[in-house]
């Protein structure tokens, strides 16, 4: 038996020399190319390495270096509570903004009015001082700041459907208005677009129809287009903070204001004013903007961060928009809040030209641009 054995050792031996002597190499020393299963396997192995020892030297594994940033807080306001789809917007960009940033970036929202009406937060911005960083505002706030292409959005009955204000919301006309802010160096840039349901009218008086608002005294804002859309109704325009809303429908010091469903629940309105029409005037289309002293300080990275969070934001506002809406409706009719249907918005649109006119002057072929992307 051991002879056997060292015989076949003696015999591979041989054989080994041999292959060596005619110029091959054993299979263990083989420089033959590897398959492509194999190189592609290698190639994951060593991108994974990478990530890991990029990990491990405190490096982002993401699209951005954090590992460098510099840390910074950004303090953002919004007017409604943040179960508003408004709220919700700002819940959405500030998740991922800390995402993104692996937490170097902090978005403080102050939400519900705490820092004041979309005027005074615009206000302080404009001040300067950094106390307020970011707002969300409505697109016909900057108006008496010099937007006059962000008034055309307001115009009653411009957008016929949230397609409709969407086909804008991301079309390269939208960039254009989104700029106009900076432009024109008011001290803010706009960063991205939402929407917050359509707007209608709502009343502490018993309602049926337009006809109903004549002679009422309506809440607006300071703002030449709600003046004109509630005059053109026959109505009587009353400035009023948002801020002072309820407390100016409970004590009658107006009878009846506009907002977007959601916002109208939220604000517990209905308790002072339980009548709804579903006028549907606007869409209530808006946009987040940051002052430039703030845009300033940021890395390049940083300033990117922002932006892809806030194309986020976007995305997420025009998904659940409508949805959110329809189940607060639903809910205010079960609470049983007088809601009123439009069936023919004709006599409201009819009632309403004049304001379209006299907010359209040097402006018409810009406003028709937005109105033909239905």
């Amino acid at each position: 038996m051991k002879k056997r054995m060292m015989s076949a050792t003696l015999c591979a031996v041989v054989a080994m020399t041999s292959l060596a002597g005619c110029g091959l190499k054993s299979p263990d020393t083989a420089t033959t190319a590897a398959p492509a299963e194999t190189k592609a396997e290698a190639s994951a192995e060593t991108k994974a390495e990478a990530e890991t020892t990029e990990k491990k030297d405190g490096e982002s594994a993401g699209k951005y270096n954090t590992a460098d940033m510099p840390e910074v807080t950004l303090v953002y306001a919004e007017v409604n509570p943040l179960d508003t789809i408004v709220g919700q917007m700002a819940t959405d960009f500030k998740t991922k903004t800390e995402e993104l940033s692996d937490g170097k970036i902090t978005i403080d929202v102050q939400a519900s009015g705490v820092l004041g009406s979309e005027n005074d937060v615009l206000d302080t911005m404009l001040g300067g001082g950094g106390t307020i960083d970011m707002s969300r505002i409505s697109a016909f706030a900057l108006t008496s700041y010099g937007g006059q292409k962000s008034m055309l959005l307001s115009l009653p009955y411009t957008f016929v459907s949230r397609d409709h204000f969407w086909n804008f919301a991301t079309s390269d006309l939208a960039q254009e208005f989104l700029n106009e802010s900076q432009e024109n160096g008011s001290g803010v840039r706009g960063l991205y677009y939402g929407e917050e349901g359509f707007r209608h009218f709502f009343t502490t008086k018993e309602i049926s129809g337009m006809d109903d608002l004549k002679g009422m005294k309506l809440r607006v804002s300071n703002d030449p287009v709600m003046n004109g859309l509630v005059e053109g109704l026959g109505a009587y325009p009353t400035v009023v903070s948002f801020n002072e809303l309820y407390s100016s429908l409970q004590t009658g010091v107006v009878d009846g204001a506009e907002q977007p469903i959601a916002n109208y629940k939220s604000n517990a309105f209905p308790e002072v004013a339980p009548n709804l029409i579903l006028d549907g005037h606007t869409l209530g289309a808006v946009q987040v903007v940051i002052t430039d002293e703030a845009w300033d300080k940021l890395t390049e990275d940083q300033q990117a961060i922002i932006m892809e969070a806030g194309a986020y934001a976007s995305e997420q506002n025009r998904a659940n928009s409508e949805k959110k809406e329809n189940e607060v409706l639903e809910q205010l009719k079960a609470d049983g809040v007088n809601v009123i249907e439009v069936e023919d918005k004709t006599p409201w649109q009819e009632a309403t030209k004049k304001v379209i006119e006299d907010n359209t002057k040097g402006y018409e072929d810009l406003y028709q641009k937005i109105v033909d992307m239905q």
